[in-house]
This record gives C-alpha cells, structure tokens and sequence, in this order.
C-alpha cells in the first residue's frame, strides 16, 4: 500500500505542477517537493526490492528524473520545456518493454 500511496501523491504533485506551470498558481513549490519527494521514496522502494534497480536503464532514468526535477526547482525559467520532457520519456520508458527497461546499463 505505500507504494500506492506514494504514487497517487506523485501524480497529485504531477498535477499541481502542470497548473502551476500552466496556469497560475501558489503551489510551484508544493508542487515539485511533493513529485521530488514521492519520487525517492518509489525509488527507494524500487532499490530495497531489487537492488540492482540503479544499474537498469529504468533505475538510472529515475535518478536522471530526479535530477531534472531539482533543475525545474532551481530554475524555473526551464520548468515548461523540462516538464514535457519528463512526462512524455516518463510515459515511453514504463510501456517500453521490460526487456527494454531492465537492460543493464552499468556492471
């Protein structure tokens, strides 16, 4: 169930982002704590099962998300561009197959 959980709120976060890139709204920091946030923590869930999750292209795309949405944070003037980038590659790396998604990119 945490795991869940943790994904509803990333989506919630995903949401309030798009508002608040698209639209007008107060909650920008809320909004990419919150995807940030939940994002380490499904990370982490991802590593404590699957230890080797870091060294798959899946594991090593995550990380790179997680460092974009730092970038979107600090810079701002970057968050429309970054955010689609990270929505559509998002998309299209978790249907890839998963032979695809689990290839070993590291050792």
């Amino acid at each position: 169930w945490l795991s869940i959980t943790l994904r509803s709120l990333h989506l919630v976060g995903i949401v309030l982002a798009a508002i608040a890139i698209f639209g007008n709204s107060p909650y920008r920091v809320v909004a990419f704590a919150s995807m940030l946030i939940t994002g380490l923590g499904l990370y982490g869930i991802e590593l404590w099962s699957h230890h080797q999750h870091w060294r798959e292209l899946a594991g090593a795309f995550t990380l790179l998300k997680l460092l974009l949405v730092l970038v979107i944070i600090l810079m701002p003037n970057y968050s429309a561009g970054m955010f689609w980038f990270l929505l559509i590659s998002s998309s299209l790396i978790s249907h890839a197959p998963k032979s695809f998604r689990h290839k070993r990119l590291f050792g």
